[in-house]
């Protein structure tokens, strides 16, 4: 059975900066006319979306079609007849065959276990968190996808995260791993030009990332970098912060959850196959479908800070925000980090094999967050730059020991020790309970109580502290929302 093959086919070759032209109207228009399924059809995908007509700054009108389609498939709910299950194809990350073809669609172990995106990203609504309902297994293991139910030896639980304000995030990531590539690099000339070691500290947006030492013969020690990978790339998604775009967690969880796969790593120039996964269908998500999923997410408005119409509330949220600072929890949540630029190219420059970059294409796509209705309300600082308020430094720290609360992952995935996690931002924290990430804290008194290692000296000060400070901090964490 196979998918339809063409969708959005304009009659010119690319999309200009800031012009409504008539190749641009032409692709709005021909996105909206695609292909109609019968309204019976069990296909969730009437056509797809043509890569090669996204290129340069698309117009608004571009971006919101875009947007639309991409929210198309974000709550689309996957069939069998669009390639819905992989019974040939494992979960890890590079494509690998399965050591036996499956015989069920879904498998809670090892996933498949969705057949639609919004099926686990839906509180408050389509891309948000998912309760503890929804946990997932986290495996690239060998022999984890024979497993027959979830082994905490071969998998890693995990609640689902929300993506509101995920462009955001992703374009802080970017400028802060060019701010890291361009120390390194100084320190590098440095040492050649004086001939000895030069050792370099690694902050960008007042983030620490450890330092750094370039020595005369050209190598870097990066023995004593702190909470990033040893290439200084910044990965903000996923719990352990692995995912360096919101392309690759799609692409990644759209093989692993939905049984998905996407050209660009699973298609045949990369496999040599037209259906790697077995399941009868080719073509199942191409390069234009994967960016309208991100066009979508990266569009997603950040959430808010809400002031409570109740006075009391409000009150005790004021002081709150201040015991938040006071305990110590700015640290790791700092409660915004300063953004030069809101123009997102999709692909990105930092996409590792397996994902679409920005080298494997003519001419990246620029979304401009700018023309979207929410970016009115972002706050600047004095330079214009733009304050994204995460309550988070896209760093990882290590938070528990297997003693611990949240010690009860004994696996590391890509290389990130157990017991360490990205800092979760906390924007949203009021919409998205339970938390931690298994989803098995149900209140933010237990989540707080829970953290350890690095965060410990913050939890014993909100610990020791009178029942009114805590009180006044957690009033003011519930006014963190994702808006309705």
């Amino acid at each position: 059975m196979e998918t339809r093959k063409t969708f959005a086919r304009s009659t010119r070759p690319a999309l200009k900066c800031g012009l409504a032209s008539a190749s641009a109207l032409l692709l709005a228009a021909t996105i909206s006319a695609a292909a109609q399924e019968p309204p019976w059809t069990e296909r969730a995908i009437g056509a797809h979306v043509e890569q090669r007509d996204l290129r340069g700054e698309l117009p608004a009108i571009v971006l919101e079609e875009l947007r639309r389609q991409g929210e198309t498939l974000f709550t689309a709910k996957f069939t069998p007849a669009d390639g819905v299950g992989r019974p040939l194809a494992t979960q890890a990350a590079t494509p690998m065959k399965r050591r036996a073809a499956t015989t069920g669609l879904f498998d809670r172990a090892t996933g498949p276990d969705a057949n639609a995106c919004a099926g686990c990203h839906n509180q408050p609504r389509a891309g948000g968190a998912g309760d503890f309902a929804t946990n997932i297994f986290v495996s690239e293991a060998p022999g984890a996808d024979l497993s027959p139910m979830p082994n905490p030896a071969l998998a890693n639980e995990r609640g689902t995260t929300h993506v509101f304000g995920a462009g955001l995030i992703e374009l802080l990531a970017r400028e802060m791993t060019a701010d890291l590539h361009a120390a390194r690099e100084a320190a590098l000339i440095k040492s050649r030009e004086t001939g000895g070691d030069i050792t370099l500290g690694l902050v960008t947006k007042g983030i620490s990332f450890g330092e750094i030492t370039a020595t005369a013969a050209g190598s870097i020690d990066t023995s004593r970098v702190e909470g990033i990978d040893p290439d200084l790339v910044v990965r903000p998604f996923g719990q352990k912060g692995v995912f360096v775009s919101l392309r690759e967690f799609t692409v990644d969880v759209l093989n692993h959850h939905l049984g998905m796969q996407a050209n660009e790593r699973f298609g045949f120039a990369h496999t040599g196959e037209l259906d790697f996964d077995g399941d009868g269908v080719s073509t199942e998500i191409t390069e234009g479908d994967v960016s309208a999923m991100v066009a979508w997410q990266a569009g997603l408005p950040p959430p808010a800070e809400r002031e409570p119409e109740n006075e009391q509330w409000r009150d005790a949220a004021v002081r709150g925000k201040q015991m938040f600072g006071e305990m110590g929890c700015t640290t790791c949540h700092v409660p915004a980090l300063p953004l030069e630029s809101l123009k997102f190219a999709d692909p990105g420059l930092y996409d590792a094999p397996g994902t679409l970059s920005a080298n494997d294409v003519p001419e990246p796509a620029i979304y401009d967050l700018a023309l979207l209705d929410w970016a009115a309300n972002l706050s600047r600082d004095a330079d214009g730059r733009v304050l994204v308020p995460l309550f988070g430094d896209l760093k990882r720290h290590r938070i528990a020991t297997p003693a611990d609360p949240l010690g009860n992952e004994q696996l590391p995935q890509r290389g990130v020790e157990p017991g360490v996690f990205m800092t979760a931002e906390l924007w949203g924290l009021a919409s998205t309970a339970p938390y931690g990430h298994r989803n098995d804290r149900i209140t933010i008194d237990e989540i707080i109580r829970a953290h350890a290692g690095e965060a410990e000296t913050a939890r014993r000060s909100y610990e020791t502290t009178a029942e009114k400070d805590r009180s006044d901090l957690i009033a003011f964490l519930k006014t963190l929302i994702i808006d309705d």
